[in-house]
C-alpha cells in the first residue's frame, strides 16, 4: 500500500530532524514562562494545590493502564477505511501501511478535534478565574493524553502497549520541558524501538513530579491572566489551544519520525 520513495521518506526525515533541532533553542518567552509560577505556589489556594498533587498518579496510573484516557481505535481505522475505500482497514496491521499523507491528514484531523475542545474547555473554566483553573488543569492534561493517542494510533502504533504510553508521556515531557530537558529527551527518543531500556519505567520518566510540575509550568504567563475573572476566558482559550497546538505538533513529529524510519528500515532489508 505504502507508496513513497525512499528519496521522499528521507526527505521528509530532514524535516522532523530540523525541527527537533529547533525544539532545543532557548526562546525568551520561555524563560519568562516559568517565573510567575514562583509567585503563584504562594499564592495559589491549598485545594488547587491538592488537585495539581493528584496528577502525579494520574500519570502513574496511565503509564500502567491506560486508564479512563484510552483512545478509540475502531474510530480511528473506520477514517482510514473512509479515506482508502478500496482498502481493507481492519487493525493497526492495515494503518501501518497506510501512505504516510493519509496518516498525516488523520493525525491533524484529530488533532484539531482535541484543540477545539481544549480552546473551549479554557473559554469555560476561564470565566470563574482561580477557582475554576482547578478544573482546567486535569482537563487539559486528559485532553493532551489523548490527543497523543490519537495520534498513536493514525501512525500504526498501540497506546495499550505499555511502551507506547511511556512514549506519549516522553512527548508529553518534550512539550514542556525547557532546553536541557528537550535535548535529553530527544536523545532518549532518538532509537526508541531498538532500545529497550523503556522497561524501567520510573528511571525513564525520572519521576512523576517531573512530567506534572514540568508541564504545569508551561502555562506561564497564559495562565496567569487567567486567573482573572471573566476576563480570563479570553486568556484560558489561547493558552489552552497554544498548548494543545503544541502537543499535536509534537506527537505528529515523533511518531511520524518513527515510522519512516521503519519503512527506510523495510526498504533495505527488500534491497538486501
Amino acid at each position: 500500500m505504502p507508496t513513497e520513495r525512499k528519496e521522499d521518506l528521507h526527505q521528509q526525515l530532514k524535516e522532523i530532524e530540523k525541527w527537533e533541532k529547533a525544539q532545543q533553542k532557548v526562546w525568551f518567552w520561555e524563560k519568562l514562562s516559568r517565573l510567575p509560577f514562583q509567585l503563584l505556589d504562594k499564592l495559589t489556594p491549598e485545594f488547587i494545590q491538592k488537585k495539581i498533587g493528584k496528577l502525579l498518579d494520574e500519570i502513574g496510573s496511565f503509564i500502567q493502564t491506560g486508564g479512563q484516557y484510552l483512545t478509540s481505535e475502531k474510530q480511528i481505522i473506520r477514517m482510514f477505511q473512509k479515506k482508502l475505500p478500496e482498502e481493507i482497514f481492519e487493525s493497526l496491521e492495515d494503518v501501518r501501511k497506510a501512505p504516510l499523507p493519509v496518516m498525516d491528514e488523520i493525525a491533524e484531523g484529530m488533532g484539531k478535534n482535541r484543540i477545539n475542545a481544549a480552546t473551549v474547555q479554557g473559554a469555560t473554566t476561564g470565566v470563574g478565574g482561580v477557582f475554576t483553573l482547578a478544573a482546567d488543569i486535569p482537563a487539559v492534561l486528559g485532553l493532551s493524553l489523548k490527543t497523543l493517542q490519537d495520534i498513536a494510533v493514525a501512525y500504526g502504533y498501540d497506546p495499550k502497549e505499555k511502551k507506547e504510553r511511556v512514549f506519549i508521556v516522553k512527548c508529553l515531557q518534550l512539550t514542556s520541558a525547557d532546553v536541557v530537558g528537550k535535548r535529553s529527551i530527544l536523545q532518549e527518543l532518538k532509537h526508541y524501538d531498538q532500545d529497550r531500556t523503556y522497561k524501567n519505567v520510573a528511571s525513564q520518566i525520572q519521576g512523576w513530579r517531573e512530567v506534572v510540575l514540568g508541564y504545569r509550568d508551561t502555562f506561564g504567563w497564559k495562565k496567569l491572566f487567567q486567573l482573572v475573572p471573566v476576563a480570563g476566558m479570553v486568556f484560558g482559550a489561547a493558552a489552552n489551544r497554544s498548548t494543545l497546538n503544541d502537543i499535536t505538533e509534537t506527537g505528529m513529529m515523533l511518531y511520524k519520525k518513527r515510522r519512516i524510519l521503519e519503512r527506510l528500515k523495510d526498504t533495505e532489508r527488500e534491497m538486501e
